[in-house]
């Protein structure tokens, strides 16, 4: 065995190797075509690209070696990584080092060698670019060029490689943390939405009571403090949307005076003893408008509050004008004018930037996050309108916006009773684990003219439809026990029932309705409900096609493209996912259980490039994540929520597949 010659930095070579991650890494064209245009370019039947670590030469791409790796004491290019420019030997035989190697005298047969150290931007020869031939050759200085050339190459490619997975990484850690405060903010919504759902509800009950005026106007109080606290928290589980500007607006009718006197009401109780509070709105103001009665809410509530915070003494004005008018649409001006504490000249052009306040002392003083003015800009440019404000430090500020609304008919006056109940009588079934919520359920189906049995969980759920024949059931998500996707997945596929299933759910995450579409659900209502949506989603469920609603769509446009007309292959495609899949998820579910982290992994990357040929882009970005947790060796609480997704969709998949 020879001895080889070890480079003076080899630690530090070997660390800089290490930093690329290409040992023992798949295949890749790139550096595939490299091997085959050295092979071309010096016109020999053996070319590689080699690293060498602590013990051995590994092949990334070669042509006419065979093996991936040979022992680092047989390897030539121990030589090459210790000089910083090309070895070249023509004839093997006439070299003093070489001569008697045993792949010169056999093995490879060696008898020409060209081979180019790859050197890392700091200095590292980590590997090796070689041509090698069975006969004595010499390269001209235009093939010499030409590998230096395809050397830098091959570094420039791992270089690319290593800033996509460094970027690649640090997309995986902000995903992560976006995925961690969006389950922070819908688990802290839900927490304030389920008793939120009661107090709005039985406030609704009451409102359908006979009240006396005062008590009609504390009701009225009482729903409108309680509306608006649920626009703040759809505000916070709607950060998301915000932020990537996905957030839409409503257009439906409403009384536009009657929300302006009611913001006013709502915030008068705010009002300092020495401070005037007025709302003056133009005589040629319209009634009814067609808009987002809840946004404009939100932008007004957000800007009064403010300057009643920021006045001490003087006067607050809210005021509203039409400015223009055509056959269509009014345009309005808003304005919000105090004799408060004003914003200095240097930062009225930063106010409406996300964490910004007047002074850095605002937030000891009044509290407040800085979030306030820039959502309200957002929702105003939502709109197709604009925001400015004009201010002079201790002088006070107006805050004014145009806001343009479309014309809407006189709506008749409001009847305190709900929707008409046309759908006779219904036994109903509610499965909900709060206590509260039970109850304020049971009032409202009783109110509604229908029949309601309570369960506990899912399993209590699943007993009683067995039991009892329901027309409906009302489904929590979060339940213990079967939370209401387990159980809405065993009623379909387990008991084969088509009953209508509503969700109803005070956990409201980003794509949720979706899912529960997706795994089976006939409708959904989030909490706290109104009465009449409520009632108009058990109609919806109890009139329409159960099987027709929101099938899923395969798209086959890229299986027809590989196919090219050949139907007999797109069928055997199709048969091969239908025997093939629904096995990998059970095998997915069962390596999952038994904490298999490398059957996970190998599970989920075998799947996604049949998912991938469907255009299953939502499965196959769940497998995506389950292989890269897996990956990992450990399984975070998100990953059994991707595989239940996973096995949900791909039920669904192999449904619409057998009905082809």
């Amino acid at each position: 065995m020879r001895d080889y010659p070890i480079p003076d930095n080899e630690l530090q070579r070997l660390a800089a190797l290490k930093r690329y991650n290409i040992l023992d890494s798949l295949p890749d064209n790139a550096f595939d075509d490299a091997t085959k245009l050295v092979s071309y370019i010096c016109g020999v039947p053996i070319a590689h690209i080699s690293f060498i670590d602590e013990n051995r030469q590994w092949f990334k791409s070669e042509i006419g070696v065979g093996v991936s790796e040979v022992p680092r004491e047989i390897s030539f290019c121990n030589y090459t990584i210790m000089d910083t420019k090309m070895v070249e030997i023509s004839d093997t035989h006439l070299n003093e080092t070489f001569k008697n190697d045993p792949n010169v005298t056999g093995g490879f047969n060696v008898r020409f060698y060209a081979g180019v150290p790859l050197t890392t931007p700091d200095g590292y020869n980590i590997g090796t670019l070689c041509a090698v031939d069975h006969v004595v050759k010499e390269l001209d200085d235009n093939q010499r060029n030409a590998l230096s050339i395809v050397a830098k190459h091959v570094m420039a490619q791992l270089e690319l490689g290593t800033k996509n997975y460094e970027l690649y990484t640090q997309r995986k850690i902000a995903e992560r943390a976006v995925l961690a405060k969006d389950n922070f903010l819908a688990n802290m919504s839900h927490e304030i939405r389920t008793p939120l759902n009661a107090i709005i509800g039985f406030t609704d009950l009451l409102d359908q009571t006979d009240l006396d005026n005062v008590q009609q106007e504390y009701i009225d109080n009482v729903q409108i403090a309680g509306e608006n606290l649920l626009i703040i928290i759809n505000d916070i589980l709607d950060l998301s949307k915000i932020e990537s500007g996905n957030l839409t607006i409503e257009s439906q009718p409403f009384n536009l005076k009657r929300t302006l006197k009611h913001v006013y009401n709502l915030l008068k109780v705010k009002v300092q003893k020495d401070v005037e509070f007025n709302l003056y709105l133009d005589a040629d103001m319209p009634d009814n408008v067609i808009g987002d009665q809840g946004r404009l809410n939100q932008i007004l509530v957000n800007l009064v509050g403010n300057s009643l915070k920021f006045t001490q003494e003087g006067e607050v004005t809210v005021s509203v004008k039409r400015i223009e008018e055509n056959e269509n649409n009014y345009k309005l001006r808003f304005s919000v004018k105090d004799t408060g504490i004003g914003i200095p000249k240097n930062k009225l052009k930063t106010i409406f930037e996300r964490f910004t306040q007047g002074e850095e002392s605002t937030t000891r003083t009044f509290g407040g996050t800085g979030l306030g003015l820039n959502i309200v800009k957002q929702l105003v440019e939502l709109h197709k309108g604009e925001i400015h404000v004009k201010s002079e430090l201790n002088r006070g500020s107006e805050f004014f916006f145009f806001l343009t609304y479309k014309k809407a008919d006189i709506p008749k006056t409001p009847v305190k009773s709900i929707s008409k109940n046309d759908l006779g009588s219904l036994k109903i079934l509610l499965c909900e684990d709060n206590v509260l919520n039970q109850r304020l359920v049971r009032s409202v189906i009783q109110n509604f003219g229908f029949e309601l049995d309570v369960a506990s969980n899912g399993e209590e759920g699943i007993e009683l439809l067995a039991q009892n024949k329901y027309d409906l059931v009302l489904m929590d998500l979060q339940m213990p026990v079967k939370d209401g996707y387990q159980t809405t997945d065993y009623i379909r596929s387990e008991m084969n029932s088509s009953i209508p299933i509503i969700a109803m759910t005070a956990h409201s995450l980003v794509g949720e309705q979706e899912r529960c579409f997706k795994v089976g659900m006939n409708g959904y209502v989030p909490k706290p409900f109104k009465q009449s949506v409520l009632l108009k989603a058990i109609k919806t469920a109890m009139t329409e096609e159960v099987d027709t609603k929101r099938k899923r769509i395969v798209d086959f446009s890229f299986l027809d493209e590989m196919s090219s007309g050949d139907e007999d292959f797109k069928k055997e495609m199709i048969n091969l996912f239908l025997e093939k899949i629904p096995n990998q998820v059970a095998e997915l579910n069962e390596a999952f259980k038994n904490d298999n982290h490398d059957a996970v992994k190998k599970l989920a990357h075998n799947m996604k490039s049949s998912l991938d040929i469907f255009m299953l882009e939502d499965l196959s970005q769940c497998a995506s994540i389950i292989e890269e947790e897996a990956s990992k060796n450990q399984f975070s609480t998100e990953i059994l929520d991707k595989i239940n997704i996973l096995h949900c969709g791909i039920a669904e998949v192999v449904k619409v597949l057998k009905e082809l």
